[in-house]
């Protein structure tokens, strides 16, 4: 059996672009289903939602952007 430590080290000898692949598809295996992106668009509106009754409320004070 290959330990991870074997695994790591044969990593390392691959080409940078193929081991940020490799990393890539190593983290997306470990997603868990919210990062469908119906999931994901529904949950940024219910943050925009929650955001802007915040504001229309009066309980957050937005603060003016100055260009650079």
């Amino acid at each position: 059996m290959t330990s991870t430590s074997d695994v790591f080290e044969s990593a390392l000898t691959l080409p940078e672009s193929e081991r940020a692949d490799l990393a890539h598809q190593l983290i997306a295996s470990l997603e868990e289903p919210a990062d469908d992106p119906a999931v994901v668009a529904e949950e940024w509106n219910a943050e925009i939602r929650r955001r802007l009754a915040s504001v229309e409320s009066g309980t957050t004070v937005g603060i003016p952007w100055a260009p650079a």
